[in-house]
């Protein structure tokens, strides 16, 4: 499960619509990213404690990515208001995205360019970590659900679309990876030779998802040296620290990259490549390998693909 603060005008309707999505296990609502300590509703309606009224989602991965919900967040603002949505209006119903994972920046980096081609003036949508969230007194939560016929600045059309929409393509892509994994995981039973099964490993993965490319790094003295792979010519070596996959290892974590032009460093081995995700392997506390996936499309890998992956090598 992961977690997300969005703030999206007044929070009564607000949760309302994120209830609706499949694949969103919990809501709360409360005030994000102000400047006391443990607001009152009624301290954060004076529009001096600098917090906004926003929404915890709880969401599982495996039902609905990032990308997703973000695009649902879109539908249920607008992204050009400053600090006001329907006829209310104030600091306290600002928009904003707020994180608490860093691996989650760059994607709410991209959607909100995508967003913002749509319009012809600049969306004011607010970014930032979550500094603090203070949950709101028990009256406001599941508000419409407890008050019908209460006020809410969203059109109920909105609910309606919201209960319909799934993200089918992340659903179907989890169920991808776990037949994936039982086929590796019996081809591995036995199996000696790493080589080998890094090699049926790629050669699964590469043909299940038909990804642009798939193949292994394995950490040699003080480079990567390339290991079996699918698709085109590769980068031979790799120094530490340089590019999506040599960051990868000196960082010991997992790097989602939604447009590989933005990442700093990055190693054109070819212009074709357009994101990547790259996973480490770990034995003993140290890296002996990664995975590195290369897509021809932009924003391809998400947590989905993250939680899969190093599941994988977990179980290997």
């Amino acid at each position: 499960m992961k977690h997300l603060y969005l703030a999206a005008g007044c929070f009564w309707g607000a949760e309302h619509f994120f209830k609706q999505i499949e694949g969103i296990s919990m809501t709360e609502v409360g005030f994000a990213n102000g400047n006391t300590e443990n607001p009152t509703y009624k301290e954060v309606y004076t529009d001096t404690t600098g917090f906004a009224e926003a929404v915890h989602i709880e969401y599982d991965t495996n039902k609905v990515s990032l990308l997703f919900l973000l695009e649902m967040y879109f539908k249920a603002i607008d992204p050009t208001s400053l600090n006001k949505q329907g006829e209310d209006e104030g600091t306290r119903y600002r928009t904003g995205i707020y994180y608490t994972d860093e691996t989650d920046l760059p994607f709410i980096r991209y959607a909100m360019a995508e967003e913002a081609k749509k319009y012809g003036q600049p969306i004011v949508v607010e970014v930032e970590p979550l500094r603090n969230f203070y949950r709101a007194e028990d009256y406001h939560q599941d508000y419409l659900d407890n008050n019908p016929d209460g006020y809410c600045h969203l059109p109920i059309e909105l609910f309606a679309y919201a209960k319909q929409a799934k993200d089918e393509a992340t659903v179907a892509k989890s169920q991808k990876y776990a037949l994936a994994l039982k086929q590796i995981k019996a081809l591995a039973e036995g199996e000696t030779d790493t080589i080998a099964l890094m090699s049926n490993t790629v050669a699964l993965l590469h043909d299940t998802f038909q990804w642009w490319w798939t193949g292994f790094y394995r950490v040699v003295g003080e480079e990567l040296i390339l290991g079996p792979f699918q698709g085109p010519v590769a980068c031979m070596h790799i120094a530490y620290g340089r590019g999506v996959c040599g960051s990868a290892w000196q960082q010991e974590r997992t790097l989602m990259v939604p447009d590989v032009e933005e990442f700093p460093g990055h190693i054109a081995c070819s212009s074709a490549s357009r994101s990547e995700i790259v996973v480490p392997i770990m034995r003993g506390g140290k890296m002996v390998a990664e995975l590195d996936v290369d897509s021809q499309y932009l924003a391809t890998f998400d947590h989905c693909d993250r939680y899969w992956l190093e599941e994988l090598f977990r179980e290997l």
